[in-house]
Parts: C-alpha cells; structure tokens; sequence
C-alpha cells in the first residue's frame, strides 16, 4: 500500500515540447514542420507514376507481356556489373575491421544487470503494528511514511481534504494506510494494510493489523508474517485502562504474537501530547507499572526483548527525532526508528526446504500472482515448485517486492511471485509453497496446547472439543481428538493417566484433527509453520506448538 510517486527526471515523464530539438544531421530529408498533427508522409509520391487502379491494373499486364530476361547458363560466368567505384580488397578489410571494432563497442556499452535485480545488503523487517481499537495504530504507519518521503505534498493534500470533508481532521495519516471506503467512514482497520519503506540501514514493511475484536482473525493473518511487533498504547486517559482490561485487545494481541513467534515486542506509548496527558512522566509510568506483569506471564523476558518508547503519531514527536527538553525532558532513550535500526538481525534458514506459506492471490495482466513470506529456503526465477496440499507443480517467472523485482529472494521477504501453471481463483490462503522437499500435509497431529481461557458455555475441554484453528496462514475447523496427558506446567512433568478433561490455565499433550489437509511442521523443524492458536465464539481460547508430525501408532499414545 505505500505511495507511488512519479519520478519527475525520469525521460518518460518529460514531455515531448519540453525536450531540445533534435540535431538536423538527425532529421530525414523531408524536414516535417513541428506544428503538423498528421504522421509524416513519403517524399516519393506514389500518385506520378500510378493515378488509379486501372494504370495499375494496365501495369501489371504489361509485365506480364514483356520478355523475360535471358539467364547466363551455368557454365558462363556471369558478366560483372560495371561500377564507378573502385573497390579495393584492402578497403574490404578495412570495413570488417571497423564494423567488428563498432560491435565491440556496443557488447561493452551493453547496461549491465538493472539495479531492480541487485542483492540489496539491507536486512528486511516485517513490522506489525498491533493495539486496541482507536489506539492510534493507522495514524503512526502514515505518520512514518511521510517522516521517511514516502507521501509527497500534493497526496498529503488530498488525504487532508478528504478528511475535513467527512469532519475527521485528526485521521489525515490513518488516511494513507486506511484506504477503502468502509475504514474511512467507520474509522477502523479492517484489512491488515501494506507498506513499504527504507532507511540506511534497513528496509521495513509495515503490517497494520486492525484493533476491533471482530477483526482479530485478520490480524493473526499479518501477525503471522511479522518479526517484530510494535503495541501501541493509548496513554489518554481512559483509552488505556478501556484497552487494557477484560474486553480490550491490548491482552490478546500480546499474546498471539508471542504464541506466533514474534521474538521483539516494542511498546510505544502513544498520544502523549494529549492534554489529558501532557508528556506525563507518572502517567507513562503508569502505563508501563500495569504491562509489566503481564508481559511477563505471557514469556516476555522483559529486560531484553521489550522497550518502552513514548511518542506521538500525530506531531511524529520521538518517533524519528526526539522530543525537545522543554517537551519532554524526562526521557532520553531511543526513539522509534532509531531502536527498530538497531535490533539484532534475524536468525534465518536459507538453506532449509523452502516454505511460503499463501496469504493472497490476484491477476496481473492474465498472469497468476501469489503473495506470501518467505519463511525458510530460497526462490529463483525459473524455478520449478510446488503448491500443497495438492502437489501442483508450478513455474516461477517472476519474483517482486514492493519495490524490486528480484531474480532471487531471500527469507524474510514479503514477495509476489508471477507463476506458470495455475488459475488464481484456485490459489487461497493457508496453502504453502515448497521445492522438492514437500511439507508435510496432514489432517491429524500431536500437539502442546496451553489453555488460557475457555468460555462459560463450554469451560471444560475434552476429547471432541470443537475449534477454529489458526496456523500460519491457514484457518480451518478442527475437534481435540484425544488427550495424551495433563503437563505440570512447572516442572514440565505429564500425568501417567490421560485426562478425561482439562479447565483453564491448563496444559495438555493432545491430538487435533481437521477437517481438510494442512501444511504443517514440527515446532522444532520450523517454528513459523510449527504454532498456533484456537479460537472459540470470536475469542482466543489456546495457544500451542506441534510436537510430532508423525502419524498415531495403532494402539498406542
């Protein structure tokens, strides 16, 4: 979804009358008048030697009348033609010299590979932003496009007009990322939107994930694709406590990119430049005191994968350069983009089987193109894979990101690839892209699953419990087949007994069947392929990990 801005040196954007006039050596002889609409015609005037298509007609008639020229036989050598020049064999030789030194000149001019195809050394980094409904979460990823030169003035313009056309002057950044009719009239994310921006010393793509409750499985969606996730935090008074209590999706939110794997969590304290606020010191404080334990149940080591930054998305104050002393001389940590800049780089496995799991699918010009991330190996242009379950074989012809268009990716990058072979209406999310070495596609596994809060109509979980399961990208309908054991979740011990049921807070060893196939990988071959989540009446329910993707032994645990 980021801008796309015309590039005003570029030679195809200039118009034709505001280029130089061309040198006369240049032009054809019948010099044609810069005023004159119509194409130019031949200097020949066909109509001096043929008025109509009778003379043609007579022409042609004639031909045919006329004698045939005699042919030398074979044995005579034919008469040379005379010339007035005088070609001499050195000429000759002279000639191939020139135009075989011209041909060189031209290989060596040749432009080398474009810089579009070019390994760029830049890590990348896929961001979500994720918060309560109204947090702010929209506002700070246009906020960002613009503070990095993404958004020009004139679209900027746009964005504020329309916003004061429908009275909602505070919303001209959430404008730049909430791009449908429905967001902007309600004032609520509802797909997760895309971005793309750089900095010198990495590139990002922005995930904004909506806050609603309604909207959480689209969310996991674009959570599923993130490595690093940034929980942004109302300070205004009211809007956090609202957030942040039973109800709110601050919780929730934390908790499913923990269970999917994002390892660092940034936490900006957003609209501290409200009145009710003030860049607050106690207030910010406040804020921080009340997350802290909870991070901290969740598995957050808090020490050293969470920081606090307070900011506002509105002013961009603290986001890219800090705040004045006099606006907030308290705090003298990073600011937003500066700690994004500086995290560890991400631990990837180039040289795993590849693993693309499916978020989106579209036409472009009768071609199929697939969206995904990858999550392990590499991809090529000319590479043949493959799409599972199903094991339909496929040719990639082209590979993009936002801005490039690669011969090879690379994992961590959000890429489009154009393939041969498919329909697209046939390409859906959950599905996964591999090489040779096919994922495994099963509709039974062997799970850990913690069970953090199960709803009042069905509080006890037992063997036939039913469940939306979010894996990946993929989502489908799943039932607890069977419960292996209860786990102690402090000693990590199972129960020797299998359990008829287990209640809230509780971990269990247990089998999921689904009801269709699913790409899915053990936890400790693939992480990203290996977590997920259950959902229940429109809430989170559980969380888990695939412990063996081996098939059940007959008679046996």
């Amino acid at each position: 979804m980021s801008s796309f801005k015309l590039n005003p040196n570029a030679s195809s954007f200039v118009p034709s009358w505001a280029n130089p006039p061309p040198p006369a050596a240049a032009q054809p002889a019948p010099a044609v008048q810069p005023q004159t609409v119509v194409p130019p015609t031949r200097a020949a005037a066909p109509a001096a030697t043929q008025e109509s298509w009778e003379d043609d007609e007579n022409t042609q008639v004639a031909a045919q009348k006329a004698p045939t020229p005699a042919v030398p036989r074979s044995d005579e050598p034919p008469k040379p033609t005379e010339s007035v020049f005088v070609v001499e064999e050195d000429d000759l030789e002279d000639d191939d010299e020139a135009i075989a030194e011209e041909v060189k000149k031209l290989e060596v001019s040749k432009p080398a590979a474009a810089p579009a195809v070019a390994e760029d050394s830049r890590e990348h980094l896929n961001i979500i932003f994720i918060g309560h409904v109204d947090a702010g979460k929209s506002t700070i990823s246009g906020q960002i496009m613009l503070l990095t030169g993404q958004v020009d003035e004139r679209t900027l313009q746009k964005y504020e007009k329309e916003a004061k056309d429908n009275n909602r002057e505070s919303w001209i950044f959430a404008y730049i990322m909430d791009t449908n009719e429905e967001e902007r009239a309600k004032g609520k994310t509802v797909e997760v939107g895309r971005a793309h921006f750089e900095t010198k010393v990495k590139r990002y793509t922005i995930l904004d994930a909506p806050g609603h409750k309604n909207y959480v499985p689209n969310m996991i969606g674009g959570a599923a694709q993130a490595d690093v996730a940034i929980l942004v935090i109302s300070a205004r008074r009211g809007e956090f406590e609202t957030g942040f209590e039973k109800g709110g999706q601050t919780r929730e939110h934390a908790r499913l990119v923990k269970t999917i794997g994002v390892k660092h969590l940034m936490i900006v304290i957003n609209k501290m430049d409200d009145p009710t606020v003030a860049w607050s010191k106690e207030r910010f404080d406040e804020c921080v005191e009340k997350l802290t334990p909870f991070l901290k149940s969740t598995g957050y080591n808090v020490k050293k994968d969470i920081t606090f930054i307070p900011i506002s998305g509105f002013t961009g104050a603290n986001m890219m350069v800090h705040t004045t002393p006099e606006q907030c001389p308290w705090y003298d940590g990073p600011t937003m983009m500066s700690y994004l800049d500086g995290l560890p780089a991400v631990e990837r496995k180039a040289d795993a089987p590849l693993r693309i799991p499916v978020v989106d699918s579209f036409k472009d010009r009768g071609l199929t193109v697939i969206m995904g991330k990858i999550e392990a190996g590499t991809i090529s242009v000319g590479q043949n894979i493959f799409l599972m379950p199903g094991k339909v074989a496929l040719e990639v012809t082209a590979i993009n990101t936002e801005t490039h268009t690669l011969q090879k990716a690379k994992p961590g990058e959000n890429i489009k690839l154009t393939v041969r072979g498919i329909e697209e209406g046939t390409v859906s999310s959950g599905l996964v892209i591999c090489d040779n070495n096919l994922v495994p596609c099963l509709t039974e596994f062997e799970v850990m699953l913690a069970v953090h809060e199960l709803p009042k109509e069905k509080s006890l979980l037992t063997s036939g419990f039913e469940a939306i399961l979010h894996l990946h990208t993929a989502v489908e309908e799943c039932v607890i087949s069977e419960l292996v054991a209860q786990v102690d979740p402090k000693t990590n011990q199972e129960s020797k007994k299998k359990p008829t049921f287990v209640k809230s807070n509780s971990v269990v060893r247990c089998r999921i069947q689904t009801t269709k196939p699913v790409p899915v990988e053990s936890f400790t071959n693939l992480a990203q392929l290996g977590r997920f989540t259950l959902r229940d009446g429109g809430r989170t329910i559980a969380m888990g990990k695939v412990t063996s993707v081996a098939p059940k032994k007959a008679g046996g645990k």
